[in-house]
């Protein structure tokens, strides 16, 4: 029975541990709301070339707490998007929020990205192409 016990409690760590959210804000806006984005979510797509990564947008000191949260959370409000750094384009995946489940595109590779025109979208770039070497390729 211990065993069970602690082999259950370590899959429960491990598991907790494979969905950890680690949030890196790259804009802040002039209402008080910032944009973050997930590192342990961001990679490499082996097709395209692209960096994909999920963003959601948070408000600090907001009563409720209001994100940055991932799917499925209630405060969770945000999009996956995939990057491309030399081009400095980006198309959408998907997006998410408490109403509404992550649903990605099948058909985003083929889809036209377009220019990172807002200032968050710029920042967006900057932050997650400045080092792109370590991320891993799915």
């Amino acid at each position: 029975m211990r065993r069970i016990l602690a082999t259950a409690a370590a899959l429960a760590v491990t598991a907790t541990a494979a969905q950890a959210e680690t949030w890196t804000v790259y804009a802040k806006t002039a209402n008080g709301l910032e944009w973050s984005y997930d590192a342990d979510y961001t990679y490499r797509d082996n097709q395209t070339g692209r960096i994909v990564v999920m963003q959601a947008v948070g408000k600090p000191g907001a009563e409720p707490r209001m994100g940055p949260s991932g799917p499925g959370e209630a405060d969770g409000v945000g999009f996956v998007t995939a990057l491309d750094c030399s081009g400095k384009t980006m198309i959408s995946l998907g997006g998410y929020s408490p109403k509404k489940p992550l649903e990605l595109s099948t058909t985003w590779r083929t889809g036209t990205p377009g220019a990172a025109k807002s200032a968050e979208d710029k920042a967006l770039v900057a932050a997650v192409c400045k080092d792109t070497s370590g991320l891993s390729s799915k």
